[in-house]
């Protein structure tokens, strides 16, 4: 699962404007590898999701992270240098399933 916040898109959203000059494509959720996640520039692929703001497409999400047995949270924290996107994650605990004897 991934949450995104409002500030979050706003900074996004800032992001994408100043750091992106390709037509059509938006930033990109990623496994960096390592259990690091982190952000890259892609082309929207079938099957992502897609997170706006104010109408416009802004980042895109692989199914890897939506069936993924993590939740990964891009919110922003106040710095002396000003507002930072922040990527968290944490694991999610698996539910207990009993099954009856039959």
């Amino acid at each position: 699962m991934v949450i995104v916040t409002e500030k979050a898109r706003q900074e996004l959203k800032k992001l994408l404007n100043a750091k992106v000059d390709w037509p059509g494509a938006r930033l990109r959720l990623i496994d960096r590898g390592r259990g690091v996640v982190g952000l890259g520039i892609d082309l929207e692929s079938p099957g992502d999701d897609v997170i706006e703001y104010k109408g416009e497409a802004l980042l895109v999400i692989g199914p890897e992270f939506s069936s993924s047995l993590h939740t990964i949270k891009l919110d922003v924290d106040n710095t002396p240098d000003g507002p930072e996107l922040v990527i968290s994650e944490e694991k999610v605990e698996q539910p207990v399933t009993a099954f009856a004897a039959g």
